[in-house]
């Protein structure tokens, strides 16, 4: 219980502070920025993995939770009530901003760029994913110096792909990160490949780690 809590915890703060930011820029006309929106996002994982991954493992991503299943680092039977508990998390983070901030529009939902195919959104969401979990399958294991270091490691990719993938697809690397806000906005348009390509690109990372790492690394 305390794990499918600490995830629930950790996926609120997340999309509360990551949506938070995109909507307080919208409505104040771009106050916190672009680069400030991408700066809150890398911080605010970094912030929830040193809070709880000694814990449940800060995963906050249901693509994660299937990559690490997928890895057999995570057991099958767990991760519908891991996904549970973020979605759990993720909307009620969602409900706050709704309630705090009714003039929104957007409330950070994920669409494509206008003129930037779905496809095209896909094949970076997928890509972006990939270089996410392939970070996090390598610094969530090994020596204890490199585990003290994964919070800055994963931060710091979700900072880099917010900053240069946000205006393109706003970078959602995580299915419920994009769920959440089609909930209160009603715009499920493109959905599809903020669920998909995400769960595709950590299950690829997961296979490529047996490439660079030992055969029972996965």
């Amino acid at each position: 219980m305390k794990q499918h809590i600490s995830e629930a915890i950790g996926t609120f703060a997340l999309l509360f502070c990551g949506c938070g930011a995109m909507t307080i820029n919208e409505i104040t006309g771009g106050s916190i920025s672009h680069v400030g929106v991408a700066i809150t996002w890398g911080l605010i994982v970094m912030a929830m993995i040193y809070a709880f991954g000694e814990i449940s493992g800060a995963h906050f991503n249901p693509a994660v939770t299937i990559g690490f299943a997928f890895a057999k680092k995570f057991p099958w039977q767990k991760v519908p009530s891991y996904i549970l508990a973020q979605s759990i998390g993720g909307i009620f983070a969602l409900f706050v901003l709704w309630f705090l901030f009714p003039e929104s529009d957007f409330l950070g939902e994920t669409t494509p760029a206008a003129n930037f195919p779905p496809y095209k959104a896909a094949i970076l969401e997928f890509l972006l994913t990939f270089f996410l979990m392939v970070v996090i399958i390598n610094v969530s294991t090994g020596s204890k110096e490199i585990g003290t270091m994964a919070a800055i490691a994963v931060g710091g990719v979700i900072l880099l792909e917010a900053m240069f993938a946000g205006p393109m697809t706003k970078a959602s690397m995580n299915p419920i990160r994009s769920i959440a806000p089609a909930l209160f906005t009603g715009n499920f348009k493109d959905l599809w490949l903020y669920i998909i390509a995400p769960i595709l690109g950590t299950i690829t990372a997961v296979s490529s780690c047996k490439l660079v790492k030992d055969d029972k690394c996965c």
